[in-house]
């Protein structure tokens, strides 16, 4: 039998929009710091990379791993707009006005990209 795939959970930093709430909220990024007590933290809890939320023995392991390939990967990724519910919805066409036509839009439209339903149904009530 196969061997079974687990995540391994104690290096595992928060995720990309956990990390953009810490950025635009400092309130957000106090409660999760309060949420752990400092004498169980690295260093006292003196070091902390926001962008990767990660916590330093020293100020020289901060500095080296902002200096690093994981830091900037981590700070490009973060330069991106989150993705949303709503962008979502509306990359699939939820949430958009796709009313009717008014005469003056199909007036500017070429014959071929209207329906031929809709051309009739124009046709009739202009007439």
């Amino acid at each position: 039998m196969g061997a079974i795939r687990r995540s391994k959970t104690k290096r595992r930093t928060r995720d990309i929009d956990q990390v953009h709430a810490d950025l635009r909220s400092p309130r957000h990024l106090e409660l999760h710091k309060t949420s752990k007590a400092t004498e169980d933290l690295p260093g006292l809890g003196q070091w902390y990379c926001v962008e990767c939320a990660k916590w330093f023995e020293s100020e020289n392991s901060s500095v080296q791993h902002r200096r690093g390939k994981n830091h900037k990967r981590r700070v490009r990724l973060l330069r991106e707009e989150p993705h949303s519910q709503k962008a979502a919805e509306e990359a699939i066409g939820l949430r958009t006005d796709n009313g009717r036509r008014t005469k003056d839009v199909v007036e500017g439209m070429d014959e071929d990209s209207v329906p031929a339903e809709e051309q009739q149904s124009d046709a009739k009530a202009i007439q």
